[in-house]
C-alpha cells in the first residue's frame, strides 16, 4: 500500500465550497481502481489547510491510473482552482498503523 499525502492550502473564505466541491468529487477518486480509501481533515491552528491522505494499492494507480484517466479532468475542475498555492503530493510506505482511516 502507498499513502499519498497532500496539504491542501485553500483560498481563504472558501473552505465551505471547496468542502462541498469536494463532496461531489469524492466519488470519483473512490471508483478509480487500486483506490484503498481517503481521509480529509481540516487544520485546527490554519482552518484554511487541508491535510489529504489517499490509500492506494500501488503508486502507479495514483501517478499513472488515476491523474491519466478522464475522471481526473472532471476532479481537476472540480478542486484546483482552490488552492493557492498549489500542493506538493508525497507518497509514503506506512510502517506503524492505517494514517488513512478506515472505509
Amino acid at each position: 500500500m502507498i499513502v499519498e499525502h497532500a496539504i491542501l492550502p485553500v483560498r481563504p473564505g472558501h473552505a465551505d465550497a471547496f468542502e462541498a466541491a469536494f463532496a461531489e468529487a469524492y466519488p470519483i477518486i473512490a471508483g478509480m481502481p487500486g483506490f484503498g480509501g481517503l481521509s480529509l481533515s481540516r487544520c485546527v491552528e490554519r482552518p484554511e489547510n487541508y491535510l489529504l491522505l489517499v490509500r492506494w494499492e500501488r503508486l502507479t494507480d495514483h501517478t499513472e491510473g488515476f491523474r491519466g484517466s478522464p475522471a481526473y479532468q472532471r476532479w481537476r475542475t472540480l478542486l484546483h482552482h482552490f488552492y493557492d498555492p498549489f500542493p506538493v503530493v508525497e507518497h509514503f510506505t506506512p510502517i506503524v498503523g492505517d494514517p488513512a482511516g478506515s472505509e
